[in-house]
């Protein structure tokens, strides 16, 4: 199954982008993971970021399939210990379609993406930099999939 990582957020620093790349590697099959990034929308000084975060939404609902699983990282959202997310994972792939997750900017994701996902998933309640989330993603991916596969990396 092909699971796409769209984030918003290019120049990222090196143990970001090495971080999400140990994990990526790791997961070839049956789960491959992609990451698709998405330009900040510049932002201005005292200005409402509605407009930045409209055109980061127009730009991720551009790169998502027809029928894309979409999946909104929200800090609100409901939160899955690593069994639920493995069981999660097994279900998804019996469904077939492709999995897109997203990652807003510094400023969220627009109602636009909000409304499009099918469900959305907290990684925490804590506030985490959108860099991170992408590293603690690919990481608990990969764990979930290795619970699946009998792996021994998830010792809980």
């Amino acid at each position: 199954m092909k699971c796409r990582l769209i984030a918003a957020g290019t120049r990222l620093p090196d143990w970001v982008n090495s971080g999400f790349r140990e994990y990526q590697k790791r997961l070839r099959t049956p789960l491959v993971l992609e990451l698709q990034e998405i330009p900040l929308a510049p932002r201005r000084a005292g200005e409402n970021p509605g407009r930045a975060i409209i055109r980061e939404g127009k730009d991720m609902l551009a790169a998502l399939g027809q029928d894309d699983y979409v999946v909104a990282l929200e800090i609100t959202a409901k939160t899955m210990n690593t069994e639920q997310l493995s069981a999660w994972l097994a279900e998804r792939m019996r469904d077939g379609r492709s999995l897109a997750l997203l990652i807003g900017g510094p400023d969220g994701l627009s109602p636009q993406c909000r409304e499009r996902a099918d469900q959305s998933w907290s990684l925490s309640p804590l506030t985490l930099p959108h860099g991170l989330v992408r590293v603690v993603v690919a990481e608990q991916l990969y764990r979930a999939m290795s619970l699946l596969a009998g792996h021994p990396y998830h010792r809980a």
